[in-house]
C-alpha cells in the first residue's frame, strides 16, 4: 500500500506522516519501505504511530472505502463535485484578486520584492493551491467516469491543500501582515481595507465571505468536525 492510498483510507495518517516529513501529496506513490529507506526514518516507529491511531477516535462516520463504487460515486458528486468545481475555484480567484490587485501592489511600493522574499513564497502557494484545486476538480470527473484509481488523487489533493492553506494562513498572519504594519500607514490600510470591500460586495451571490463559512460549517456537520 502507497503512502498515497494509506492517506485515503485513514486521513489521520496525515498528521504522522507530516510530522516525520513525508510528502504524502506528490511523494505519496511509495511505499512505507521505499519512503523510510530514502528518507533515513525508522520503520517501525512510524508504523507504530500509525498502528496508535486505531485507539485514537475518528471523528468520520463514514467508510467511504468500503462503500460501493456507484453509491461513492454518486455520494462524492452530489456532496462535493459541484461545491469543488465551482466555489474553490472562485474563492481561489477572488482571493488572489484581492491580494494581485491590491495588496501586493501595496508592498511592491514599499520595497517588498516580488521574485524573493515573503511575496514571493505568498504568490509560489497561491500557483501551488491552484494545482491542488484543479487536481481536486479533474480528479472527481475522472472519478464520475468511472476511474476508481481517481479517488486517491482526490483525497491526496484534498489533503495537500488543506495542508497548504493551514501553513499559508499562518505565514500571512504571522509574518506578511506583520511586516504590512509596519510600512503601511494608518491611511493606507484604510484604503486597503475599502478596496477589499468593495470586491466583497461586488462578488456574485453564494460567493461571499458568509457564504462560505456556512459551506463549511455544513460540512463540519457532515463529517461531525
Amino acid at each position: 500500500m502507497t503512502i498515497g492510498e494509506i492517506v485515503a483510507k485513514d486521513y489521520r495518517a496525515a498528521s504522522v506522516f507530516k510530522e516525520a516529513g513525508i510528502d504524502f501529496c506528490c511523494g505519496g506513490k511509495q511505499n512505507i519501505d521505499e519512503t523510510c529507506s530514502k528518507l533515513g526514518i525508522d520503520r517501525n516507529e512510524l508504523v507504530g504511530k500509525l498502528d496508535n491511531l486505531e485507539s485514537i477516535p475518528n471523528t468520520t462516520t463514514h467508510n467511504f472505502i468500503a462503500w460501493d463504487s456507484g453509491f461513492l460515486c454518486d455520494y462524492i458528486v452530489n456532496t462535493h463535485h459541484k461545491y469543488v468545481l465551482k466555489s474553490l475555484p472562485e474563492l481561489v480567484m477572488y482571493t488572489e484578486k484581492i491580494a494581485s490587485v491590491h495588496f501586493f501592489p501595496a508592498l511592491k511600493s514599499k520595497g517588498f520584492s516580488a521574485e524573493q522574499g515573503p511575496v514571493a513564497v505568498m504568490l509560489h502557494e497561491h500557483t501551488q493551491g491552484r494545482s491542488f484545486v484543479k487536481g481536486i476538480a479533474d480528479n472527481l470527473e475522472l472519478y464520475k467516469e468511472g476511474d476508481k484509481a481517481a479517488l486517491v488523487e482526490i483525497y491526496i489533493n484534498m489533503l495537500g491543500y488543506a495542508d497548504l492553506l493551514s501553513n499559508h494562513i499562518k505565514k500571512e498572519n504571522n509574518i506578511l501582515f506583520r511586516m504590512a504594519d509596519k510600512v503601511l500607514s494608518d491611511p493606507e490600510q484604510e484604503k486597503l481595507l475599502k478596496q477589499f470591500e468593495t470586491i466583497e460586495q461586488n462578488r456574485p451571490a453564494a460567493t461571499r465571505v458568509e457564504d462560505y463559512i456556512n459551506l463549511i460549517n455544513a460540512l463540519a456537520l457532515i463529517y461531525k468536525v
